[in-house]
């Protein structure tokens, strides 16, 4: 004889485990249209107040921290990098252990924080990581004397660490130099892009500030 007050609580319990699952996928997923940065902070919640809040904190602009993170991940939480290929087939380890938003390396991570008091801050979060890079870019131009708005620079120390910057590792990097120059571009978009929609961005009156 079927027990439907069993089956019914066994169907409740699946019904909120599949809604949860389904939440976190959304949440985490990449958003869909990160050419513009009005279009991200329309659909995922909550980053414009996280960003704004890094960019305060660490006095560097928002479009600087959301170009750095565009390129390190395209806005992928749990993003890798790519593994080495042994005899150019089997799949060997990964060519550093960067991980999330930033792809900051885990030594630098722990510096982040130690520096910053976000003894807790986990790199596949959204909040943590926009701090991290605002943070890091802070510490790149007190240490390396870079405008805050210089966005070329920062993103080669972002990417060569501040003692590659000062040794000028990427002169012989063609690639990283043409990167870099994506990236400040990236930037002055997004600049433009938020003077049109941060003024509503700003009024959403359920976003604390």
């Amino acid at each position: 004889m079927i027990d439907f007050a069993v089956l019914l609580r066994f169907f409740r319990m699946w019904l909120t485990l599949s809604i949860a699952l389904l939440l976190t996928a959304c949440m985490s997923s990449p958003p869909k249209k990160i050419h513009n940065i009005c279009h991200i902070f329309d659909e995922k919640d909550g980053w414009y107040k996280d960003a704004k809040k890094a960019s305060k904190r660490w006095d560097i602009p928002i479009p600087v921290n959301m170009a750095i993170m565009r390129q390190e991940s395209s806005f992928v939480s749990k993003a890798k990098p790519p593994r080495r290929k042994i005899l150019w087939v089997i799949p060997g380890p990964r060519l550093s252990n960067a991980y999330g938003y930033s792809q900051a390396k885990k030594e630098t991570w722990d510096w982040y924080k130690k520096s910053s008091g976000h003894r807790g801050a986990d790199r596949d979060d959204f909040d943590d990581a926009i701090d991290f890079v605002a943070w890091y870019n802070r510490t790149s131009a007190d240490k390396l004397g870079i405008a805050p708005t210089n966005v070329y620079a920062l993103y080669l120390a972002y990417h060569e660490g501040h003692g590659g910057y000062r040794n000028e590792s990427y002169k012989s990097k063609a690639w990283l130099k043409q990167v870099a120059q994506k990236v400040s571009a990236n930037a002055q978009r997004y600049t433009a892009q938020l003077e049109k929609c941060e003024k509503r961005l700003n009024s959403r009156w359920w976003w604390p500030f």
